[in-house]
């Protein structure tokens, strides 16, 4: 069974940083994409980053919203199967629900993020 729970989540100032974690279990396919998204209130969900996982457990960050690109980096740490998203320089209109998401094989299109944890919130006060 799959299992993907994110922390990290909280209330910052504008400009202020804040690291989301995802652990992931139970995910046997050893190339594997995951991403984080985000989702606030009255908005589509849009995908924030994503990081292909090789085989051998190399991560190769392969997808940032133009909104993300120089603040925001996607890391993971295979011996911890975990995923990190550094947020930096963080705006009001980053305030959302982060969701962690996972594909089971090595496709990195949005369609194909079947695995979702059960987010953690963004709040960002200006």
């Amino acid at each position: 069974q799959v299992e993907l729970v994110e922390s990290g989540g909280g209330s910052v100032q504008t400009g202020g940083s804040l690291r989301l974690s995802c652990a992931a279990s139970g995910i046997t396919y050893r190339q594997k994409c995951m991403g984080w998204f985000r989702q606030a209130p009255g908005k589509e969900r849009e995908r924030v980053a994503s990081i292909y996982i090789t085989s051998s457990g190399q991560g190769i960050p392969g997808y940032y919203a133009d909104s993300a690109k120089g603040r925001f980096t996607i890391s993971q740490d295979n011996a911890k199967n975990t995923v990190y998203l550094q947020m930096n320089s963080l705006k009001p209109e980053d305030s959302a629900m982060y969701y962690c998401a996972a594909t089971s094989g090595g496709s990195c299109r949005s369609s194909d993020f079947g695995y979702w944890g059960q987010g953690t919130q963004v709040i960002v006060s200006s």
